[in-house]
C-alpha cells in the first residue's frame, strides 16, 4: 500500500486535485450521478446517492446500553433496540450504494475546556456530578471522548471506510469538523438516524438545513426515549420547516433498487 493510498479517505478521494507534470488540475473527479426516487413525505423527493450521505447520531452505550449512562438516570433506553435493528440492514445498503456513512457521537474532552456552562448543566440539572465525565460503567467517563460510553452500542458495527465526528454540543455541527468533512465529501443530501430525535438528531438536522443542506429524517431508525409525541411532533417539524421524513423500510428499498440496478 503506498503513503498516498493509505492516506486516502472519502473525503479525500471526492476533493483532490490532479497534479501532473502539465500543471494542476481544479477539476474535482466527476461523481456519476445515481438517482433514485424516495417516498417520502410531505412528497415523494429524487436524490443523488452520488452527493448524499448516511449521519447516524448517539447509537452508542451512554445513551442505549442498558448499563449506560442515560440508563443509570432511570430511564428506559429499551426503545432504542428498534432503532439498532433498523439500522443493521440500512447500514451495509448504504455502504453498497456508495453512500458514506457519518457517525457522530458525543465524545467530549476529558477536561471539558471548551464546553459552556449550559451544556454542562443541562445533563447534570441537579449539580450533584451525574453528567459529562461522571464515572460509569466499564470505568467509563460519561460522554467522553475514547470512552466506552462513546463507543458504538452493540449490535452496530463500523466499517473501514466509515467516517467518525465527536461532537460535544446537542448539534454535531457546533465546533466539529462535521460540516467541512461533508463538504469535501461533495454531498448535498443528509439522511438522518439515530438518537434521540428531538434533541441531538433534530438539532443536528436544524443546523444542516440552516447551512444549505437537503434532510431527511428516517423515522424507525430514530428515535427517541422522550414520549412518543415528542418524536412525532419531531416528523411534523421537519416536513412542516426543513425538509423530509422517510420511514426506514422505504430507505431500504430506494437504496436495494439502486444498488440492484448498478450490476
Amino acid at each position: 500500500m503506498t503513503l498516498e493510498e493509505d492516506l486516502s479517505t472519502p473525503a479525500t478521494a471526492r476533493s483532490r486535485w490532479r497534479v501532473s507534470a502539465q500543471g494542476v488540475d481544479l477539476r474535482r473527479p466527476a461523481l456519476a450521478e445515481r438517482a433514485v426516487r424516495l417516498e417520502c413525505l410531505p412528497s415523494p423527493v429524487t436524490i443523488d446517492l452520488a452527493r448524499s450521505a448516511l449521519i447516524v447520531i448517539d447509537m452508542q452505550n451512554d445513551f442505549c446500553a442498558p448499563d449506560g449512562w442515560l440508563a443509570g438516570w432511570g430511564i428506559d433506553v429499551s426503545g432504542s433496540e428498534g432503532v439498532v435493528s433498523a439500522l443493521q440492514p440500512l447500514l451495509p445498503a448504504a455502504r453498497a450504494a456508495g453512500v458514506p456513512v457519518v457517525w457522530v457521537n458525543w465524545g467530549a474532552r476529558l477536561d471539558q475546556a471548551n464546553l459552556p456552562a449550559g451544556v454542562r448543566h443541562s445533563m447534570d440539572p441537579f449539580g450533584d456530578g451525574r453528567g459529562i465525565g461522571a464515572a460509569g460503567a466499564h470505568d467509563s467517563r460519561a460522554m467522553t471522548r475514547g470512552a466506552w460510553g462513546a463507543q458504538l452500542v452493540d449490535g452496530l458495527h463500523a466499517e473501514p471506510g466509515d467516517i467518525w465526528v465527536d461532537k460535544h454540543r446537542l448539534s454535531g455541527f457546533w465546533d466539529t469538523p462535521l460540516d467541512s468533512i461533508l463538504r469535501n465529501l461533495r454531498v448535498d443530501t443528509l439522511l438522518f438516524t439515530g438518537v434521540n430525535s428531538d434533541q441531538c438528531v433534530f438539532a443536528s438536522l436544524i443546523d444542516a438545513a440552516a447551512l444549505g443542506y437537503d434532510v431527511v429524517l428516517v423515522d424507525q431508525a430514530s428515535g427517541t426515549t422522550s414520549p412518543a409525541y415528542c418524536h412525532d411532533a419531531t416528523l411534523y417539524n421537519t416536513r412542516q420547516c426543513y425538509g423530509f421524513t422517510i420511514d426506514a423500510a422505504q430507505l431500504l428499498a430506494g437504496l436495494s433498487a439502486q444498488t440492484v440496478g448498478e450490476r
